[in-house]
């Protein structure tokens, strides 16, 4: 298997999905002839030509409402939205129509439709180029919401979400985007959408995170199995929908929960998971769940970035209050 990063294994998903079904067209700012701005889609125009990887104007409502339209008229689009901080102007189609569209046409019509972003920060990026805006589509009935830690899993979630036959939001940790590295099976493959993986079994706690605070979840890890306590790991994968097995049977072996997120707390899909667990497994803790997440102000320029985001030393820390409880 050939090592690749996150970029180049989204890549290669989307060539192969691009291969196996002539339905299958890309469209964003700058996807085409640049390759996109992290170049996430580059070859493609090469590959396929310009019919099929389509540059749009500056406009995400229209470039989400087009691939809608083209969705229902039978076409499987993958549309960019170059980073997620634009996300917030393709809200009145997602809300309105994209997880709409099955129920109100009665299942006549389904929106096989693959909605992609940059996610999170810790890029130096300016304003509106760092955010972590999950809640607000795992919020809206009808979307499922996945993002990879992984670039194995980066590649088979991918190419799940353009072969299901209705709207996937595709988020890319941007921090991952070439620091993440492992083997990827050469062959087309799917990632389950709706499974958790369990990276490391532990007895004292669990970490449950999702895309590039995976990675602070595992330093963290490290160093506190250094001092002796036992710390299980589950990346969720997919947020919407979420694996609510996986998440309780972690929860009810250890005792204890840490969710770590790049997003602020208040409102924040960590609030969904930990309302969840305290429902579903209240008598099998031994401590509150808690919630390692950035502070509730906008996402800060690039010089309080770190301070912002959660780093191993803030889960660190959240795990000890909850072993400490």
């Amino acid at each position: 298997m050939a090592q690749l990063n996150l970029v180049q294994a989204i890549n290669q998903g989307l060539h192969q999905a691009m291969q196996e079904d002539k339905r299958v067209v890309v469209l964003g700012e700058d996807v085409g002839k640049n390759g996109g701005v992290f170049r996430v889609t580059e070859g493609l125009q090469k590959d396929f030509g310009e019919e099929r990887v389509i540059d749009t104007p500056l406009a995400e409502l229209g470039i989400l409402g087009t691939s809608i339209g083209l969705a229902v008229y039978g076409m499987k689009p993958v549309c960019e939205i170059q980073f997620d901080g634009f996300l917030g102007a393709t809200l009145d189609q997602v809300i309105c129509h994209l997880g709409r569209l099955r129920n109100r046409t009665g299942g006549r019509h389904t929106i096989p439709l693959v909605l992609r972003s940059p996610h999170g920060g810790l890029i130096h990026a300016p304003e509106h180029h760092s955010e972590s805006p999950e809640a607000y589509f795992t919020h809206t009935p009808g979307v499922k919401v996945v993002i990879p830690s992984t670039p194995e899993d980066a590649k088979g979630l991918i190419i799940a979400a353009i072969r299901d036959p209705d709207p996937v939001v595709y988020f890319e940790p941007k921090q991952l985007y070439r620091s993440a590295k492992g083997e990827v099976p050469e062959k087309p493959y799917e990632t389950p959408i709706g499974k958790a993986r369990l990276i490391r079994e532990g007895t004292d706690v669990s970490i449950i995170s999702w895309g590039a605070m995976v990675p602070t979840a595992l330093k963290a890890a490290d160093r506190l199995q250094e001092e002796g306590t036992s710390v299980e790991i589950l990346d969720l994968r997919t947020l919407a929908p979420l694996d609510i097995q996986a998440i309780l049977a972690s929860a009810e072996k250890t005792g204890r929960v840490v969710i770590a997120h790049e997003a602020p707390n208040t409102g924040s899909w960590a609030a969904e998971i930990s309302s969840l667990i305290h429902e579903r497994a209240m008598l099998k803790l031994q401590a509150p769940v808690q919630r390692v997440g950035s502070w509730d102000i906008r996402m800060p320029l690039f010089r309080l970035e770190k301070y912002y985001i959660p780093d191993a030393d803030r889960v660190v820390r959240g795990v000890k209050k909850a072993l400490e409880f």
